[in-house]
Parts: structure tokens; sequence; C-alpha cells
């Protein structure tokens, strides 16, 4: 089929019809790359009760079998991170928590202390030592700091400020960025 387009010249209308569903592809493919390929937004904050007040006593038992006391005040921030094994969200963030560890232990101003959430001492030991955590890790076998920090699910990360006030709950996996800025938004803000 042609459609006349003027005299003497006709155009046929299936390659123009092709011409549009390729233009069509191709801006859905560059979207889909674009969307593909960026980086994700920053980790969003949740809101708590616990946020602008003073961080709960934490202590108990770590996974090598020690007693453990979060100093209070802790005199630096406290990155508090409650994990599972079989969490996939917390495998992805795990790598990005060993990276925050070593960039502060560096400095000194941060640490990380980390809480089993409902697994079992071996298998979250397992997977701290796959991951090469340093930090202790406590275990929490009848859930008594999860309720008490509110914590529902893992990964769920409290920022604690060197004097004892919690200044952020996130309830996603953190990257080491992230903790940077919540970090860099406290000391701005005198936390």
């Amino acid at each position: 089929m042609t459609v006349p387009t003027g005299p003497g010249s006709e155009v046929p209308v299936r390659h123009t019809a092709r011409w549009v569903a390729i233009g069509v592809l191709v801006i859905a493919a560059g979207l889909v790359a674009v969307l593909a390929t960026r980086p994700p937004a920053t980790v969003a904050e949740v809101q708590s009760p616990l946020v602008g007040r003073s961080v709960p006593a934490v202590s108990g038992p770590t996974l090598s079998g020690a007693a453990y006391s979060l100093p209070t005040p802790p005199d630096r921030y406290v990155v508090l991170n409650f994990f599972a094994s079989w969490c996939e969200p917390c495998q992805q963030e795990g790598p990005e928590l060993v990276k925050f560890q070593y960039q502060h232990q560096q400095t000194g101003d941060a640490t990380m202390l980390s809480v089993v959430f409902d697994d079992t001492a071996p298998a979250a030991r397992t997977y701290q030592a796959t991951l090469g955590a340093t930090w202790p890790t406590l275990a929490d076998p009848d859930g008594r700091l999860a309720l008490t920090f509110g914590v529902r699910a893992p990964p769920s990360t409290f920022v604690v400020a060197p004097d004892g006030r919690v200044v952020a709950y996130l309830v996603a996996p953190v990257t080491a960025s992230d903790l940077d800025q919540i970090i860099a938004r406290a000391k701005a803000s005198g936390a």
C-alpha cells in the first residue's frame, strides 16, 4: 500500500510504520539503560521514637562468648546494625559495613556493632567470618535487643552519636557513603 504525498510521489506506509516502531524501541532501550546503570538513591531514614534520645542499654554476650556492653556515652559514632545470615539485603550491605569499619578504624571516629536478628549463632558466626567482620557481634537469642529498638526485620541500622544520642534509623541496606553522610550531617548539627 502506498500513500500519495504530492504530485507524482508515493511513500510506502509499511516503511513508515517500521521506522516509527524502531524509533520507539531505541528510545525504550535507552531509558532502560539509563535506569539500570544509574547509581541507587541514598537510603531513606525512618522515623523512630529513639531518634534524638539516648541510646537504650546495649549489652550481652558476643558470638565469641565474651561479655559486651556499649559504653555510655560511646565517645565516638557507633553504627548499630541488626542482621541475619539468611537476609539477602544484609548480604548486599555486608561488604559496605566492612568498608565503613575499615575506613573509620583508621580515624577512630566511628565503629561498628552488630546484633544477630532471628538467626542461629553458628550461622551468624559463619556469615560474619566469611564477610571479614572484625567488630563485636552480639547474640540476641531471645530478641530482647530487637524488641528494645523496635526492630521488626533486618537489616535495620541505628547511628549513635558520641554523646549517646540516636541520630538516625535506617531499614534498608546501607552503604559506607550513606553512613558517612549521616555522620557528616550529625557533626554539622553539633552531635
